[in-house]
């Protein structure tokens, strides 16, 4: 029988074999022929009741895909274009298995992502298990499908799979143009995608921030307004959130009230301003929405309840006109010194912040931080979302979230975990005032350190600065706006490289929303020059934190360059990712001890001035120096490898030890008095940059044998130890007294990190003349002000018994 011969005919796809093999057989008249019919009969009842039960359940289909997909990245270790690949479906969220996984599922996926492609996937949980449902088995795409639900599959949760079958993508770390993050509000067809404060009153219209106008929508190529009718501070609350800024302040509407509507009988001084008021008069007015009833605590307005007005939207809102909103700025983006006054009153009033955002490129994003018990620690990223980015974001000054990003993508902290699943609502003031659940040691690791991108005021502070000459849009001679040209646009002009560091360059990068510096650069002579302009801004000094290069000091009108050929032009590269070192402070508090080294094993130590001054006079080789001795162990915790800025070609070699410096000063050993006096110092050179260790599943990529290279991969650590050369501090010349350790990586701001602030280690000790206790050894900003004071006002030690 031929319609016997077909094996699958049992899927859904292939049962048209099978009905035309149902039909009665009349060309066998034989009880054979009999026998073969009931036998037919039997399996097509059996194909039947598969077909039903197919049917009936729920398949990856789009059209009975029922409630909307989301996707995420999940697990440890990974960076932020690689995880476990989870799933929400049917209110839950669950895994897919690895079996039949291939590259071209990990595509599709890695789109749902919003990356452009995959570029690898992984088997075997080598993510982490993931917990729930293993939602989809077998899946097997072509890679052109625009779904997965469009993907061959077993079905939803029809699976054989085990969590140790979770299967993990690795995507292509480009994002697709104009992608929304799964973690974002998603605007659907008919919803509100763009939004924006218009300002109409006479004399705010080109200052910025734009903190009060009239609200309008995008709206195919144009904008529209929205009608002002049941509008109330709720809504405005959304609207202000998205604008970037923290609260919403009751805008005075009389000066955008129709003169008509709003003309006194009798002529007063003050009327001469209402020609300046007649904007919506003479606008042509379109209204798009009206009935908008948000709750205030939606991070967008497109999550609100309102209505489209349909057909002809010009005659709509005639009780009404359309919405104004004016916000209230945060501390950043206060403009005016009485403004100002009063926000850093406000601040004095509430004491140190509780909550700080660490490691981002630019304002407003960053690893949430939380301040308990004196000591700033990280919160896990379980259940954390927009409600409760949007409360640290508001708390800090700026308006709702953007994103809430979890899997550390704002680097990894150190230290405690203070906070584990927060939930807030939206409408509270302080994310302490979440309800949350302490950690215990099972529950997060750093690298479930939670993070956030805050919406943030339109300064127009990228308007002012470009790059020219480079190889990609990430690098270039620096070039400011400075007053006006010839031809009515702005004049573009130079920067003096005399001084010009990794710090001038971070603040410029940031201005250019590229990210960090990877170099600050003094000469430019190497990239083209056929359209370059005059140099007009010398003297650039930041601090590394600015917001734009305006805000640093410079000479100003006054031109002091040495050297002012194009070639001595200031330049950057800049990159989206940042190294991050920190040093592991409680190795040095149980390493530190004395040693008194004889002179004659010095030598090289003193070839690469690891002693202190006075050791030129001793009498060598007789003698001995007293060093205090620790370990360090250095992570690195960003986003990118730490490299030394020099490549191999222009390292140094030194004989005496017989290696290779890739950095002059790598760490700076400091010991200071309670009042900052130094009294001993030592100094580091790179001799060798490598991974020594790393977390679990990170592999090792620096290794400084046979002239390796050198670096320290993300997520793991260079370990100097105690017992090398030059990993002390020569104290033969110190006193006995109470001082502070204090050892500093990094300290020249040679290799661009995203967070400097860390980079000092700080300890207590008293020296005896014999001894020396070290304890209370902790990162340069992990402790609260209040605790940094008491640190440094440290009486010292009665006896040896440390608490």
């Amino acid at each position: 029988m031929q319609g016997m011969s077909v094996p699958e005919s049992l899927s859904s796809r292939t049962g048209w074999r099978v009905l035309a093999s149902c039909r009665p057989i009349s060309a066998m008249r034989s009880s054979s022929a009999r026998a073969w019919q009931e036998l037919l009969a039997l399996l097509c009842s059996i194909w039947l009741w598969v077909g039903a039960a197919q049917r009936t359940g729920p398949t990856p289909t789009a059209q009975n895909q029922g409630p909307k997909l989301k996707f995420r990245l999940a697990g440890y270790p990974r960076k932020h274009n690689e995880g476990r690949i989870e799933v929400f479906y049917n209110e839950e969220w669950g895994t897919i298995c690895d079996d039949d996984f291939t590259l071209a599922n990990a595509h599709v996926l890695c789109r749902h992502l919003g990356f452009v492609a995959a570029t690898g996937w992984a088997h075997s949980a080598k993510y982490g298990k993931g917990v729930g449902r293993v939602w989809l088995d077998n899946v097997n795409c072509g890679g052109s499908e625009k779904s997965i639900t469009d993907c061959k599959s077993r079905g939803w949760g029809n699976s054989d799979c085990s969590h140790e079958e979770d299967a993990g993508v690795i995507c292509k770390d480009e994002r697709i143009p104009g992608y929304v993050d799964s973690n974002v509000i998603e605007a659907e067809q008919n919803q509100v995608e763009e939004l924006r404060l218009r300002p109409v009153v006479s004399g705010t219209r080109n200052r910025l921030p734009v903190t009060e106008g009239v609200v309008e929508v995008r709206y195919k190529e144009g904008w529209a307004q929205i009608c002002d009718e049941g509008w109330n501070p709720k809504n405005s609350r959304v609207v202000c959130g998205m604008m970037g800024f923290p609260a919403e302040k009751k805008a005075n509407r009389n000066f955008y009230k129709p003169v008509s509507k709003a003309r006194p009988k009798h002529k007063h001084r003050e009327d001469f301003g209402v020609p300046k008021r007649l904007y919506l008069e003479r606008q042509q007015l379109s209204y798009r929405l009206h009935s908008v009833a948000c709750t205030g605590n939606e991070v967008h307005i497109s999550m609100c309840p309102f209505e489209f007005y349909k057909g002809n939207a010009t005659a709509a809102c005639k009780g009404g006109m359309p919405v104004v909103v004016s916000c209230m700025p945060g501390p950043l983006f206060t403009t005016g010194s009485s403004s100002k006054k009063k926000q850093r009153q406000r601040q004095q009033q509430q004491g140190q912040q509780r909550v700080r955002l660490k490691g981002g490129a630019k304002a407003g994003e960053g690893r949430v931080e939380v301040l308990k018990n004196s000591e700033w620690g990280t919160v896990c990223d379980d259940r954390w979302n927009l409600l409760t980015a949007s409360v640290v974001c508001r708390e800090l000054g700026f308006g709702s979230a953007k994103e809430a990003l979890t899997g550390a993508r704002m680097g990894q902290g150190m230290g405690p975990i203070h906070m584990n699943e927060v939930q807030c609502t939206g409408s509270e003031r302080s994310l302490w005032s979440c309800p949350y659940k302490n950690i215990t040691a099972e529950d997060c690791k750093h690298s479930e350190d939670a993070g956030v991108r805050c919406n943030i005021p339109y300064m127009g502070y990228e308007t002012l600065i470009r790059l020219s000459g480079g190889r990609s849009r990430f690098e270039g001679r620096v070039e400011v706006a400075l007053g006006t040209g010839s031809s009515g646009g702005p004049a573009w002009g130079l920067i003096c490289g005399d001084g010009w560091g990794t710090l001038e360059a971070m603040v410029a990068c940031r201005q250019l929303g590229l990210g960090f510096a990877n170099h600050g650069l003094q000469e430019t002579w190497y990239w083209d020059a056929s359209n370059v302009t005059e140099m007009v801004l010398s003297g650039v000094r930041c601090a590394g934190h600015e917001m734009a290069l305006s805000h640093c000091q410079h000479h100003g009108n006054s031109l002091n360059c040495k050297r002012t050929g194009t070639r001595f032009a200031a330049g950057v590269i800049c990159s989206e990712t940042a190294s991050d070192l920190l040093l592991h402070a409680p190795l040095v508090q149980e390493t530190a001890y004395l040693e008194d080294r004889p002179l004659h094993m010095l030598y090289c130590a003193a070839e690469e001035n690891c002693l202190s001054s006075t050791a030129r006079n001793a009498n060598w080789p007789y003698g001995h120096r007293r060093l205090l001795r620790f370990s360090s162990q250095i992570h690195n915790n960003g986003r990118a490898d730490f490299r030394p800025k020099a490549g191999r070609h222009s390292w140094v070699w030194h004989e005496c030890h017989r290696h290779y410096h890739s950095m002059d000063i790598f760490t700076h050993y400091d010991l200071l008095t309670p009042n900052g006096t130094k009294v001993a110092e030592g100094h580091k050179a790179s001799f060798c940059l490598e991974d020594t260790e790393c977390q679990e599943d990170v592999a090792k990529r620096y290794e400084c044998a046979n002239f390796g290279e050198q670096g320290i991969t993300v997520g793991c650590w260079d370990l100097y130890r105690h017992d090398i050369d030059c990993q002390w501090i020569d104290i033969t010349d110190v006193r006995p007294g109470n001082y502070i350790l204090q050892v500093v990586i990094n300290p020249n701001y040679e290799v661009a990190e995203s967070d400097f602030t860390n980079n000092a280690m700080k300890c207590n000790c008293k020296y005896d003349g014999h001894r020396i206790w070290v304890h209370n050894c902790h990162i340069g900003d992990a402790f609260s002000e209040e605790a940094n004071k008491r640190f440094e006002q440290y009486p010292g030690q009665l006896n040896n018994q440390i608490v």
